[in-house]
C-alpha cells in the first residue's frame, strides 16, 4: 500500500492547487499523506495497547471530514521526501511488529476488534486517499478536463 501511495505522490508536485472531489469529501496531496499516516498510527496504537492489555485510546482526529489550511499548501519535492521518510518508516514499524507476532497472535489477537492480521489487511484500504488525488502526471496530460473525480 505504501509503495502504491508513494508512486502516486511522486506525481503530486504537478498539483494545480484545486482539491479533488471524491465521494462526499475533497482531497489534496497533503491530506492524502496525512490520512494514510494517521490511519497507520491509529491502528498501530490499537495493536500495541491490545498486546499489553490496555484499553485502546479513541482517536480524536477529524479524519477526512476536515481539510486544513496545511492540506491546501503546494506539494513540493521536499514534501515528497518527507512523505517517503514518514510512510516508509511507518511501514517498516508495521512489518517488524507483525513479523514478531506468532500466527496465534495474528489470528487470535487479544482484546476486542479485528485480529491483527485483519488490521494489517484493513490498512491496505488507506490507498483510497491517494487514489482520490490520483496520478497527476496523467491528469496533466488531460488538463482540459475540469473534473478529476477518481474513477473506481
Amino acid at each position: 500500500m505504501v509503495d502504491h501511495v508513494l508512486a502516486l505522490a511522486a506525481t503530486w508536485t504537478a498539483w494545480d492547487g484545486r482539491p479533488v472531489p471524491a465521494d462526499d469529501r475533497i482531497y489534496t496531496p497533503h491530506k492524502a499523506i496525512r490520512r494514510v499516516a494517521d490511519h497507520m498510527v491509529d491502528h498501530l496504537a490499537e495493536m500495541e495497547a491490545r498486546l499489553v492489555g490496555e484499553e485502546t485510546q479513541p482517536d480524536h482526529w477529524h479524519a477526512s471530514a476536515t481539510t486544513t489550511e496545511a492540506d491546501l499548501a503546494p506539494f513540493t519535492e521536499a514534501d515528497l521526501d518527507e512523505a517517503r521518510s514518514r510512510l516508509t518508516r511507518l511501514a517498516r514499524i508495521w512489518a517488524n511488529r507483525l513479523d514478531a507476532l506468532t500466527p496465534d497472535q495474528l489470528d487470535g489477537s487479544p482484546g476486542t476488534g479485528w485480529t491483527f492480521r485483519q488490521l494489517a489487511f484493513h490498512l491496505e484500504g488507506s490507498a483510497y486517499y491517494a487514489d482520490s488525488v490520483g496520478n497527476l502526471a496523467a491528469d496533466r496530460a488531460s488538463a482540459d478536463r475540469p473534473d478529476r473525480t477518481p474513477k473506481p
